[in-house]
């Protein structure tokens, strides 16, 4: 009974796997193939005649269209699986083509590899196995014989592009990327016409650091070679490794020139122009870009924004309209037509657009405080609450979020009261909620009600003993409104522990050390924070520490300096007139 089976599934098959035996490009597909049931149909009709199975056997054929029934059911493994074992015992090029297209599929490297080989060894002519050996040596890390058979497929007068040694040797370490480069030196020299090496060389030796040997390396492709807007692109992004920026905007200036219809050399150019502020210069080249292709809503955007930053509002709402009109960059568009509006005075059309913003983007959020904002400002407390109110039904994290934003925001424009009331009703609701205790405390600090502040804080850090933040505020307020030193020291050691590299906490250590008397340690921390975050209280501590260590002229310079920047930091000048007055 299988011998029959298997007689009358291959002699209905017997034309689409015949093909494997002569094909050199063109492998059997899954969907070439009848059914078992037609297939019966077929043999009952048609009484079984002599077939010439070539260098098949029954089993063969049977084994092959047992792997496309089951690759047609969803057992691809399987079907690659024995298309390997088929493609070995056969040795058949198109067998080996359709084992390589079921290893693909699989993701199965250690397969495609051997298959690439067998292909290799049965077509010995064809770059096409040559051309899948390299891929997978590149993705083993065997650079080496990755390069013997990319230089395999030249000879055999394929096509190739090394650029991915490039993007596969970025986990290489120098040493080993040197070894590739030389040996990529000797291809280049044995393939003087191929560019691509010659451009993957010198990728290889920035990659290294050895920005002047790539520009050297490129100068000699350039003679060999005809140049190319790629050319211009690498040039200038090695100019600007070696921090030549003029260079670098006249080559891309000249590479635009050379080949105007090149959006990477112009899209380039223009970044650099806007690195340089020279915004109506990139301007220009984002509008060349537009001209180029109406519909790139991307530069369309990028244009907007120039026009955003040189304050062009008039132009920059007709881009950002049309850009909602084509349902391109929405939320960032309604966000900024309401930042425009707010310069422009025009709250109502402000809290309008900013309002539009959808929740889950990124400017949601700002967006909602914003308007929120210019609300109270307006004495709209009720359509502000409201407002929020409606977004975040339903939503009890979003709510909370809302609530801390609407608090903060009527606190600032002192209806304290309110944003009190607002807070002690979110936290009956939501009890114990960190972010809301948070900002109360935020509330009770401007109240001056330092027993209250703490109470919250030590909730928070009850339920939350990780909360750096909690900690850092507590500390700190301990620090600079008490004499309880080694109370804060404890909490801001275990909030520098918790978070280590933020600023305000390393600020915070070290004002406690400063009040503890420990000065060289306070001073190294505080330098340690300015350095990352120089913002005026932290140099007004810093100075404070030198002056008390008797460096008076260093503190008197910090102080100055900082004055500069921000010239009416209350903190700054009441620290010198009590110290300079002492």
């Amino acid at each position: 009974m299988l011998k029959l089976l298997q007689t009358t599934l291959c002699l209905a098959l017997v034309l689409s796997l015949a093909a494997c035996a002569v094909t050199e490009a063109h492998a059997p597909t899954a969907t070439a193939l009848p059914t078992t049931e037609a297939a019966t149909t077929t043999a009952a009709v048609t009484p079984p005649l002599p077939v010439e199975y070539n260098s098949f056997t029954e089993d063969q054929l049977y084994q092959a269209i047992i792997s496309e029934l089951g690759a047609q059911r969803g057992g691809i493994e399987d079907a690659g699986e024995g298309y390997f074992d088929l493609a070995f015992s056969t040795r058949d090029l198109g067998v080996i083509q359709r084992a390589v297209q079921f290893a693909a599929a699989n993701n199965d490297l250690n397969a495609l590899l051997q298959l690439g080989l067998l292909w290799a060894e049965v077509a010995p002519e064809d770059p096409q196995p040559h051309l899948l050996l390299s891929f997978q040596f590149l993705e083993n890390g065997n650079f080496d014989q990755a390069l013997s058979h990319m230089a395999r497929v030249i000879d055999l007068g394929g096509n190739i592009d090394f650029s991915a040694l490039s993007e596969r040797a970025g986990r290489l370490s120098p040493e080993e990327r040197n070894a590739l480069i030389s040996n990529l030196r000797q291809l280049a020299l044995r393939y003087p016409q191929q560019a691509s090496i010659q451009l993957t060389l010198v990728r290889l030796l920035a990659q290294n650091q050895q920005f002047d040997a790539a520009l050297a390396e490129l100068q000699l492709a350039k003679q060999r070679l005809p140049i190319d807007g790629v050319m211009f692109l690498l040039e200038a992004q090695l100019l600007q490794s070696l921090n030549n920026t003029e260079l670098a905007l006249r080559t891309l200036r000249n590479g635009v020139r050379t080949y105007p219809e090149n959006t990477e050399l112009r899209l380039n150019y223009a970044r650099l122009l806007i690195q340089q502020d020279n915004y109506r210069a990139a301007q220009e080249q984002f509008r060349q870009l537009m001209a180029q292709n109406p519909q790139d809503w991307e530069t369309l955007y990028s244009i907007a924004l120039l026009d955003l930053e040189m304050e062009n509002y008039d132009s920059a709402i007709q881009s950002l309209e049309r850009l909602i009109g084509v349902d391109q960059r929405v939320d960032e568009s309604q966000f900024y037509l309401g930042f425009i509006y707010e310069q422009q005075d025009d709250s109502l059309r402000a809290i309008e657009h900013y309002r539009q913003v959808r929740s889950g983007s990124n400017n949601f959020l700002p967006a909602q405080q914003q308007a929120t904002r210019h609300s109270i400002e307006l004495g709209e407390l009720q359509d502000a609450h409201d407002w929020l109110s409606r977004l975040s039904r339903g939503q009890p994290r979003l709510e909370v979020l809302l609530t801390t934003i609407e608090a903060s925001v009527l606190q600032q424009f002192g209806h304290g009261d309110a944003a009190k009331a607002l807070l002690d009703s979110a936290l009956n609701r939501f009890p114990n909620d960190a972010d809301l205790l948070f900002q109360r405390v935020l509330y009770f600090d401007g109240a001056g009600d330092r027993r209250s502040s703490e109470n919250d804080l030590r909730q928070i850090i009850l339920m939350q003993p990780e909360d750096s933040r909690a900690l850092n505020h507590l500390g700190y307020m301990l620090a600079d409104q008490s004499t309880r030193y080694e109370e804060a020291l404890e909490l801001l050691q275990r909030a520098i522990a918790i978070a280590p590299d933020d600023p305000a906490i390393i600020d915070s250590l070290a004002w406690v050390q400063y009040k503890l008397g420990i000065y060289e340690e306070a001073l190294g921390n505080l330098r340690r924070a300015f350095a990352v975050f120089p913002d005026h209280e932290v140099a007004s501590h810093l100075g404070e520490v030198l002056w008390v260590m008797g460096r008076r002229e260093e503190a008197t310079q910090v102080w100055q300096d900082a004055l500069r920047e921000r010239p009416d930091s209350p903190i700054i000048k009441e620290a010198m007139e009590r110290l300079q007055s002492s």
